[in-house]
């Protein structure tokens, strides 16, 4: 079949897509934003793109843009209940601090979640619980993260709810096959593909993973933070003393290329936290200071300080036992305010008292010039805080805790009931979840409808309020699938599809039709680990249809390739949520994820196409 000419149509959308894989793959722009973008652009390029106003907004009334704000709001609801927090009192009782145990655990355990309760906030559950679970086990908690993340993806092929791309493949299964995907109709291969994945993760995958985090090392260990913790004592010709802590603070000028906290006020046997304290400085106050040491030994020469002896500062020293501080690594989530916020701009310590110690992002520590430190998704922050500060940042969805100082460990005598009590609505919200799945698996009623009806029962049966509700839904993934929709709309309009499914038709003359179909698996896989899963199943499933009614091909079959393809950005932590989520509380370098993503990507490309020629064949 002969490739049609390229026309300046598909010129201008293929320029388009560049632009957009760009923005994409360098994050200049939010890909929430770059995605809303493209929208504006097809309309002010409608000659060209043929799509108007109407259709490029038409992304925000796709009913897979609605079932999936519904699945979240339901996702929110079944997390108050406390059933994934008694799971992890469960799990700590049945691993025993075995490695393997814990780990067998973690993946079981959070495969089966994800394929009822969306993936992201799952994970967002999970990282603390085995975090905390590994430490205690002495277990480097990178031996787990990343099989968390792995085995949530894996899990999430299992229905139709558990990833959006599977909602948004089953809305364009409809829009070009005629038909929607049911709840289960791709269950018994999203079985063999978790089955096979968790032993890939349990045996070789184990081997893989490094060990990045040291189990037994305290806070400012594992932050390298011992070059950065001062103690100076205030001598009575210090210019500081009669200060008060924040005007003292304040009063020391360490220049604009540096930067300084005081952490803390020693006085006797008394500790007082910095950041909101109305104390005032006194000759004999021990100050713990945060910079380096060459800031440290300008700063007491400067202000008349001595310096204490040598000793380190301790993750213990900077916790009060009267509560007035503590410290707590927190993750930030790709939904929080503070994504593309400097931490002075968080203004964690006027609003929060609340002092920014470190920064790790990945494998790579910044404990320098933080205040000037743009914070990034799967940032993970060790702070100076207080409980309730700490408890509020996590309750508003901003961060996730991982770890805080001096955990009360699981009593193996306190009964489970105790450790992690169930909501009095938890039988309500599991009852409404499994009659969201019941009607919309036996075509009661639409997905949509039924996610949508679900919601509603949750609000007025007090499951979730309106405010929770509205926090739960991740709108930066809503902006972004519902902009790039569009985009999908504009390669059929222009033809753009027909021509890219003509070049890949070429290679169904050499290539029998099932490497055809693993070929558009690879490709979706590859996209979707440098760009986001939506985008590339939105771009990917009308040139694999195409192609597939142009060779003879099942077309299920080819989009049911693109859609499992989109759930296994295995290779980078940039492709899916839950893996930049463990990328900074694993410690992980960029090479990890190809190191252990990338054989497990061969696997599931392989198991996935023949599993698809086996149960619903190529032709």
């Amino acid at each position: 079949m002969a490739v049609p000419p390229m026309s300046t149509e598909m010129l201008v959308v293929f320029g388009l897509i560049g632009a957009a894989l760009v923005l994409f793959v360098t994050e200049l722009v939010p890909s929430d934003m770059t995605a809303i973008g493209v929208l504006v652009s097809l309309v002010v390029l409608e000659s060209w793109t043929g799509v108007g106003a109407r259709d490029a907004i038409s992304g925000f009334a796709s009913s897979a843009t609605i079932t999936i704000v519904a699945m979240y709001i339901l996702s929110a609801g079944i997390q108050k209940t406390g059933l994934v927090e008694r799971l992890g009192v469960y799990l700590a009782r049945f691993t025993n601090g075995s490695e393997s145990r814990l780990l067998g655990a973690t993946v079981g355990s959070t495969g089966v979640s994800a394929g009822i309760i969306n993936n992201t906030p799952v994970v967002a559950v999970f990282i603390p619980m085995i975090t905390g679970l590994a430490e205690r086990s002495g277990i480097s908690p990178s031996k787990l993260l990343l099989p968390l993340s792995y085995a949530a993806m894996l899990g999430g092929t299992l229905t139709l709810i558990g990833t959006s791309t599977n909602i948004l493949a089953s809305d364009l299964s409809r829009e070009l096959l005629g038909q929607p995907l049911s709840m289960f109709e791709f269950t018994k291969l999203g079985v063999v593909v978790l089955a096979v994945g968790s032993l890939y993760l349990l045996t070789v995958g184990r081997r893989l993973t490094p060990a990045r985090i040291d189990p037994i090392a305290d806070f400012t260990e594992e932050f390298g933070l011992e070059d950065h913790l001062t103690r100076l004592r205030v001598r009575e010709s210090s210019p500081l003393t009669g200060l008060a802590l924040a005007d003292a603070d304040a009063e020391i000028d360490v220049g604009a290329d540096a930067d300084l906290d005081i952490l803390q006020l020693e006085r006797g046997t008394e500790t007082f936290l910095a950041s909101g304290s109305d104390q005032t400085v006194e000759a004999g106050d021990v100050l713990t200071v945060r910079a380096n040491t060459q800031i440290a030994t300008h700063v007491a020469s400067q202000y008349d300080l001595q310096h204490q002896p040598r000793a380190a500062v301790t993750e213990l020293e900077l916790t009060a036992e009267d509560d007035a501080g503590t410290l707590a690594e927190v993750v930030i989530l790709p939904e929080s305010r503070f994504v593309g916020e400097t931490v002075l701009d968080t203004k964690l310590a006027e609003l929060f008292e609340t002092t920014t110690l470190a920064v790790r992002r990945g494998d790579a520590l910044y404990r320098d010039g933080l205040d000037e430190r743009e914070l990034r998704s799967g940032d993970v922050l060790l702070l100076q805080t207080t409980p309730g500060a700490i408890e509020y940042l996590s309750e508003r969805g901003d961060v996730v805790v991982t770890e805080a100082a001096e955990e009360p460990l699981v009593s193996e005598d306190e009964p489970a009931e105790a450790i992690a009590p169930l909501s009095s609505h938890t039988p309500i919200a599991a009852g409404i979840m499994l009659a969201v799945i019941g009607v919309a698996a036996l075509d009661v009623l639409p997905i949509v409808i039924a996610a949508l009806g679900g919601v509603v029962a949750m609000v007025i049966t007090d499951c979730i309020d309106t405010n929770e509700a509205y926090d739960a839904v991740s709108w930066n993934i809503i902006f972004l699938l519902a902009g790039v929709i569009p985009l999908g709309l504009a390669m059929q309009r222009t033809g753009g599809d027909e021509f890219i499914a003509a070049v890949l038709v070429q290679s169904a003359s050499v290539l029998p039709v099932i490497a055809v179909l693993a070929l558009f698996y690879l490709l979706t896989g590859l996209l979707a680990n440098v760009i986001t899963p939506v985008a590339s199943v939105v771009l990917m499933i009308p040139i694999a249809v195409d192609t597939a009614e142009r060779i003879g091909a099942n077309g299920l079959a080819f989009l049911l390739a693109v859609m499992f393809a989109g759930s296994a950005a295995f290779m980078t932590p940039i492709g899916y949520q839950t893996n930049l989520m463990v990328y900074g509380p694993g410690g992980y370098r960029f090479t990890d994820y190809l190191r252990v993503g990338g054989p497990l990507q061969v696997l599931t490309a392989t198991v996935t196409t023949l599993g698809i020629a086996y149960f619903w064949g190529v032709t």
